[in-house]
This record gives structure tokens, C-alpha cells and sequence, in this order.
């Protein structure tokens, strides 16, 4: 209910940026019975008036509620898993927070973040991961870039890092393109987990690119790990 009234208020401050003469008009648009109450909704989620966003003529000072892009492409070969008990490790390394709409900012993320490979103080190994963690029924994650570290002591100040304590994971590998990535999601939480039985534990998810994965090309193939209850 959050989103959907979001994204009314969205498209209603959307026909006032292009001058609709009429609020009240607007606001029953929106599903609002009248126009104390919509303009009371708007201020409250937009921390603007209706009037206001109007006499401005444009949106490039509000945040809009964008529609969530679905991609409901699911794969027919994607190999059986394998269940593993995962150890305890520190993630560190460049964090941004996304909903379903801007995810597709992640690959130039990891842009920013490969040169940086190979000189973190206190890396261990060089596979890379993708950490998805504090999801929120709004769609929100938080994703980090980054990799195994041995401790957080040298690791720059400004990065995000995270702590994934031990836990037991259904483990899936990929052999095609990133491009397949959102593909890979999708077939694994809407079609091989409700037809598995298991059931997702609480903790962060995490992609895991090994030597097997060629950052250049994107093939080689990679991991995504998934925390289960026993």
C-alpha cells in the first residue's frame, strides 16, 4: 500500500508539473476524496504543497515513486544447487542502497570499485562478492561491492562492510553471462525455492565471483548463495 500510494502521488505531482488546472480534479484522480486530504497526503510525502510543485513547473527537486520494473524471464537449465555450510567472513568495499528500480546502477558500482582490487589492506583471497543485505518490505536493499577482508582495521573509513557469521546456503552456479544475472534471481526465488521446500533464513544473500569469472567479458560464470534453515 505504500508503493501504490506513492506511485499515485507520483503521477499526480507528474500532471501538476505540466500545469493541471484543476487540484481537486488531481486528487480524485489519485483516489483522494477531496482536496484537504490529497493536499495533506502530497505534503506528507513529498514535504511539498500541491500548489507548489505546480507554480514550479517541474519534478527536479522531489523524489518520485517510479513503477518496479519486473523482468519475469526465468531460465530452463539452470544447474542444481548444492547445500553448504558457509564459514564466518568480513565483507568490505563499496555500499549503495537501491529499490527495484535503480538496481541497475550496480554494475557501474562494481566499475568503481575494481581498481581498488588487489589493495585493500587485509584482503584475503581474490574472489569478489555481492552483498545483499537490509531489504525492507518497500523493495529497498543494501548492496556491497567488495571482498573478503581479515579484519575492518585498515579498511578505509568510508566504505560499508559487513559481517556474515556462519550459516548454511543453498549454493547456485551460473556457467552463462552476467547479463543473466536478473534471470538467475528470478528463477531461483519465484520457481526453485517455493517448489524446494527449504525456507530462506534471515541474513544477507551474497553473489560470489571465483577465478572462473572474467571481469572483462563478464563470462565464466558465477555463484549465488542463499541462506536456508536447517
Amino acid at each position: 500500500m505504500h508503493y501504490v500510494r506513492g506511485r499515485r502521488l507520483s503521477e499526480a505531482a507528474r500532471c501538476l508539473a505540466e500545469g493541471a488546472p484543476d487540484i481537486l480534479a488531481v486528487a480524485l484522480d489519485a483516489g483522494y476524496n477531496s482536496h484537504e486530504a490529497f493536499t495533506r497526503a502530497f505534503r506528507d510525502y513529498f514535504d511539498m504543497t500541491p500548489e507548489m510543485v505546480r507554480a514550479m513547473g517541474n519534478l527536479q527537486t522531489i523524489q518520485l515513486r517510479e513503477p518496479i520494473k519486473m523482468n519475469k524471464a526465468m531460465l530452463n537449465n539452470l544447474d542444481e544447487p548444492r547445500v553448504e555450510k558457509g564459514k564466518t567472513i568480513l565483507i568490505a568495499g563499496l555500499g549503495e542502497r537501491y529499490n527495484s528500480a535503480t538496481t541497475a546502477g550496480i554494475p557501474a558500482q562494481w566499475q568503481r570499485f575494481s581498481p581498488h582490487l588487489g589493495h585493500i589492506p587485509g584482503q584475503v583471497g581474490d574472489v569478489g562478492y555481492g552483498v545483499i543485505y537490509n531489504g525492507d518490505d518497500a523493495g529497498n536493499i543494501d548492496y556491497i561491492s567488495g571482498v573478503e577482508v581479515s579484519d575492518f582495521s585498515r579498511v578505509p573509513e568510508e566504505w560499508n562492510r559487513i559481517r556474515i557469521p556462519e550459516q548454511q546456503y543453498v549454493v547456485f552456479f551460473h556457467g552463462g553471462h552476467i547479463s543473466t544475472i536478473r534471470q538467475v534471481w528470478n528463477t531461483i526465488l519465484n520457481k526453485w525455492l517455493p517448489e524446494s521446500g527449504h525456507v530462506v533464513a534471515e541474513g544477507a544473500e551474497f553473489e560470489r565471483y571465483d577465478s572462473r569469472f572474467d571481469p572483462a567479458t563478464g563470462n565464466g560464470g558465477f555463484e549465488i548463495w542463499i541462506p536456508i534453515k536447517k
